[in-house]
């Protein structure tokens, strides 16, 4: 079988910097750029790599097998699609290009409630295995009409986001005209002119709109209009109170992403989740936060036989997916990774970043002489 992997872009580190010439400044610096000063962006993959892991060479071992399983489950590899919003500005067509990249490769490909391709369509391309990422909404009419329709779509998990109670405060949008509402300056303009494969394809494929939400948005709406109308809609704080109606609504799985103290693990425990996603939203939110790698190896080794744990945020490269198993996590997501890869090569870039990232999970754990995913643990090195 031929490989899909482009030798041209052999890491995320290329993909990233192929995507840079590709997409719009402002547009890529959304996906790029963290909040603040970037501290906790960096951070996040830094202290992920001080992770070390200790190989067992003289072992008997047998072929290596990235297979795993979680939440029920059993996917091709310790990794999936995390949700991501906005991902038709960043470059056109993604959700899809990701969708069926994922639905092919058999991981899991969490779709946002404010990304640019709704519940229906995501159903169809991964014959109703996408995960849904709910944004709560204010209402409870329009709360439970959202997951009426990820149910009817088949969605055997939904992800209540818990780590947005506000927005971040991110310079570099801010500068662009991408904080909510966006709006188009004369040098996003230019930018745009700059980037003909990202402004063709942006035409071929319309501009991007928030499709999940459309049923509910007023038309005619311009973009301060729309941005009033996010604000007035949705709340990103939970808390028991939100949380119970939507447990017993929903049937199938329930996540919990964004935790990132015991406090909240406990709590989520004790509302009936099936999982958690501890997650500092890429470091898009709270430039004081604790690395996701940290809040990992405290909540795992105390949780992790009450609840199945995942972790993202920070996440680079087959070796961090590793080092984040070898940790405790049972799974692993990943955002900008796979944006990169999208807005790097296009229509073939889902299919190179799930096997570029495979390829590279697989080598270590060869090295390792590690068969089983859930026998990373053993191979972590503790320090003294």
């Amino acid at each position: 079988m031929k490989s899909e992997i482009n030798s041209q872009y052999p890491s995320v580190e290329d993909l990233r910097e192929r995507a840079k010439k590709r997409v719009p400044k402002f547009a890529f610096e959304y996906l790029d750029g963290g909040c603040n000063e970037d501290v906790s962006i960096t951070r996040n993959t830094s202290e992920i790599r001080e992770v070390q892991l200790q190989p067992r060479y003289l072992r008997n071992k047998g072929v290596s097998d990235t297979k795993t399983k979680v939440l029920g489950m059993e996917f091709d590899a310790p990794f999936g699609i995390a949700p991501v919003g906005l991902q038709g500005l960043m470059w056109p067509n993604s959700p899809e290009i990701l969708a069926k990249a994922a639905f092919k490769n058999n991981i899991p490909f969490v779709l946002s409630t404010v990304t640019t391709m709704d519940i229906e369509r995501a159903s169809e391309l991964t014959e109703g295995n996408a995960w849904f990422q709910l944004y709560n909404p204010v209402e409870d009419r329009l709360r439970d009409d959202i997951i009426d329709r990820a149910e009817a779509a088949g969605c055997p998990v939904l992800v209540l986001l818990c780590d947005v109670p506000t927005f971040g405060y991110r310079p570099r949008d801010i500068r662009n005209g991408l904080a909510l509402p966006p709006k188009m300056s004369l040098t996003n303009i230019l930018q745009i002119l700059g980037k003909p494969r990202w402004a063709y394809n942006t035409l071929k494929y319309g501009q991007p709109t928030f499709e999940t939400l459309k049923p509910y948005t007023p038309e005619g709406l311009n973009l301060r209009q729309l941005g009033q109308f996010m604000d007035k809609t949705f709340s990103g704080r939970l808390n028991e109170e939100r949380i119970k109606p939507i447990r017993d609504k929903w049937k199938g799985k329930l996540v919990l992403k964004g935790v990132a103290s015991e406090q909240d693990t406990q709590d989520a425990i004790r509302m009936g989740f099936d999982g958690i996603i501890l997650s500092n939203h890429g470091g898009r939110q709270l430039d004081a936060a604790q690395s996701t790698i940290s809040s990992l190896q405290g909540i795992a080794s105390t949780y992790g036989d009450q609840i199945e744990i995942m972790m993202d945020s920070g996440l680079r490269s087959g070796p961090d997916i590793a080092r984040t198993i070898a940790s405790g996590a049972k799974f692993t997501f990943m955002g900008r990774s796979f944006m990169y890869g999208a807005g790097a090569l296009g229509n073939k870039g889902g299919d190179h970043t799930i096997a570029m990232l495979k390829t590279q999970f697989k080598q270590v754990m060869d090295q390792l002489c590690c068969e089983r995913v859930e026998d990373l643990p053993n191979h972590l090195l503790h320090n003294s």
